[in-house]
């Protein structure tokens, strides 16, 4: 707060609580509401969970499939370190199929060193992002109300992974849908009419069995990276 120049009361005047609330969080390490940090958080311009770690923690699983290792609530509920642990830990695969996810970038600049690092130990690593000029995104633009937002977000990545293109064991098409997968395990942020991604429930998967949720959903990536359209390497 202090290198942004935000006071007890401005930030409490900018989310819209006391500012006694916003003394107890940074004093006594009181947690705010998940809407309230979230919303405190976007003003900071900082990771909500950086701030109050505490709201990380995924729901517990009630299924019975062995598959679900957890269920969030949101996206925004998911700390970058679930998502590069993830990528980290992968020794065969990476597989990212996203309308833009700009947030990883935003939250982990060395997300293509990562790739790259993973690529060169022999991962092969495909990444599927949202075309801005198709219909799809279009379309999705208006159901989530953001009109131009998402091609705009979509064009953004593309600048963001087009630095991989001809990176040995690295290929970005473009395409859409939302899926991160690495070896046996996978992130499935779930689609919502009229809900942001962020805002969706996500689904922590472990392949248990074949013919499961996992493969299902991995399945699905191979059909839409069949039909994606390759980023070719500029020059």
């Amino acid at each position: 707060m202090a290198a942004g120049g935000w006071t007890y009361a401005a930030l409490a005047q900018q989310v819209e609580v006391d500012p006694k609330s916003v003394e107890r969080w940074v004093n006594l390490g009181r947690i705010p509401r998940r809407a309230t940090a979230l919303q405190a958080a976007k003003a900071l311009g900082e990771d909500v969970h950086a701030l109050w770690p505490a709201l990380r923690q995924a729901r517990p699983a009630r299924a019975i499939s062995p598959e679900l290792v957890a269920l969030y609530q949101q996206r925004a509920d998911l700390p970058v370190s679930t998502f590069t642990d993830l990528l980290t830990q992968a020794r065969e695969r990476i597989d990212i199929l996203v309308y833009a996810a700009v947030f990883l970038h935003e939250a982990y600049p060395r997300l293509n060193e990562l790739l790259t690092e993973r690529a060169a130990e022999g991962c092969t690593v495909r990444i599927a992002i949202g075309d801005p000029d198709s219909d799809t995104v279009q379309a999705c633009g208006q159901e989530e109300r953001f009109g131009h937002g998402i091609e705009s977000r979509c064009r953004l990545a593309l600048m963001h992974y087009k630095p991989l293109t001809g990176t040995p064991g690295i290929e970005v098409r473009t395409h859409s849908t939302t899926l991160y997968c690495a070896d046996d395990q996978q992130l499935v942020n779930a689609h919502v009419w009229g809900v942001n991604a962020y805002a969706a429930p996500v689904r922590h998967l472990r392949r248990h069995e074949t013919g499961g949720m996992f493969d299902t959903y991995a399945e699905s990536f191979d059909a839409v990276w069949a039909t994606a359209t390759p980023v070719r390497e500029e020059g």
